[in-house]
């Protein structure tokens, strides 16, 4: 039977005993344990979807996952007015007829749900300019709004003040408003000056400069010490391409992958920079690694099986996410016990297993061991504590 015939069956059946429990309320009991029972099964039963479309060989360029951007904005400059006086035949002196200059384009940030990294804003961004006014009381067009598209939950912020979030789609903040246009002389017409020879220049735009910081990167993010195997355990559950080589801070910034579901949810995973002892000192770059665990819902904990004392490296880990920041730790989690394949790992998976008070899972991310389980956890964890703070 195929998954569509399945799931019509399951859908009929359910209809089938509403419908006895109508005729026959002695079956009240049975219908309530199926209920939780279908529920159960719903949340339990979704399976991740395993592409097998090879990935491709050709090297394209490297795609850096930026979630937090230093962006300087300068508002276009307004137009500045003309000085004109109308001539027309047999009244060579008409009166001024000097135009104003346009008003310059304002930059505006506005979130877009389909944007999920910060790669694409430019340092420096400058607004159009307004035209100059024209003679024959023409005024000078103004400047369009650049509006740069961020992602959804992008937090501004101006000399460590947070000025602005943009949480819901199309939200916008005006970052740098142009200048306005100056005033042509036949603004300054009146009865005592019947002919101003004077005009206004445009203002200039304002100059601010912000930093833009993702509230939340991902759902799931691997924490753990460099070559834990977190970059390798990435390309194992999506199709994403972190660097995967034998020595120390491969990873220098977020990865993203996509974990897909039969049921067309979509759940991110940040492969993170490594962690070493010390980090919340800002040892090796550390506070810059930990910026990026805190815009996490949930965390794995990543931990080498072929190591000496596992479980200390998981302790090592929440203390420096507690030192970091306090209540960083105690967010959902699980340890993700990596290198099963190894001989030495069997022994110190039995100390982890039994000195850890949290879910423990043994795999292998090179050979696939026991990956589905982690994404069932991963998605039991999303459904739990997502809520809709990120939607990929």
């Amino acid at each position: 039977m195929r998954k569509g015939d399945d799931k019509l069956y399951r859908g009929v059946k359910a209809f089938k005993l509403m419908f006895d429990v109508i005729k026959h309320p002695q079956l009240v009991d049975r219908y309530k344990h199926f209920k939780k029972l279908s529920c159960t099964c719903r949340l339990y039963c979704v399976k991740a979807l395993r592409s097998k479309k090879p990935k491709s060989e050709i090297q394209r360029q490297h795609y850096h996952f930026i979630d937090r951007h230093q962006v300087k904005v300068i508002g276009g400059d307004g137009g500045n007015g003309c000085i004109s006086f109308l001539r027309l035949f047999k009244n060579p002196i008409a009166g001024p007829d000097g135009g104003d200059g346009g008003n310059g384009g304002h930059i505006i940030f506005e979130a877009n749900r389909n944007i999920k990294s910060l790669n694409h804003v430019e340092a420096i961004v400058k607004g159009e300019v307004g035209g100059n006014g024209k003679g024959k009381d023409m005024h000078g067009a103004n400047g369009e709004h650049i509006i740069v598209q961020v992602p959804m939950g992008t937090s501004i912020r101006e000399n460590s003040q947070v000025v602005g979030d943009l949480d819901t789609e199309g939200a916008r903040f005006v970052a740098a408003k142009g200048g306005a246009g100056g005033k042509g002389n036949h603004f300054f017409l009146s009865n005592e000056n019947r002919h101003p020879n004077v005009a206004e220049l445009g203002a200039l735009g304002e100059e601010r400069v912000y930093i833009l910081e993702l509230k939340i990167v991902a759902h799931a993010g691997l924490v753990g010490f460099p070559n834990a195997g977190k970059s390798s355990l990435l390309r194992a559950i999506s199709r994403a391409r972190p660097k995967v080589a034998s020595y120390p801070f491969t990873t220098l910034s977020p990865h993203v992958g996509i974990v897909h579901y039969d049921d067309y949810e979509q759940v991110a995973v940040a492969d993170l920079p490594g962690l070493i002892s010390g980090a919340h000192q800002n040892r090796g770059l550390g506070l810059f690694f930990l910026r990026h665990i805190e815009r996490c819902v949930f965390l794995l904990y990543v931990v080498d099986l072929s190591r000496p004392s596992p479980l200390d490296q998981v302790f090592s880990l929440k203390f420096e996410l507690e030192q970091y920041q306090t209540g960083l730790s105690n967010r959902p989690h699980a340890i993700i016990a990596n290198k099963v394949d190894l001989p030495e790992s069997a022994s110190n998976l039995k100390e982890l297993e039994q000195g850890a008070n949290m879910p423990v899972f043994p795999i292998s991310a090179k050979l696939g061991t026991n990956i589905g389980s982690v994404l069932r956890h991963i998605r039991e964890l999303y459904d739990q504590h997502n809520k809709d703070k990120l939607q990929w």
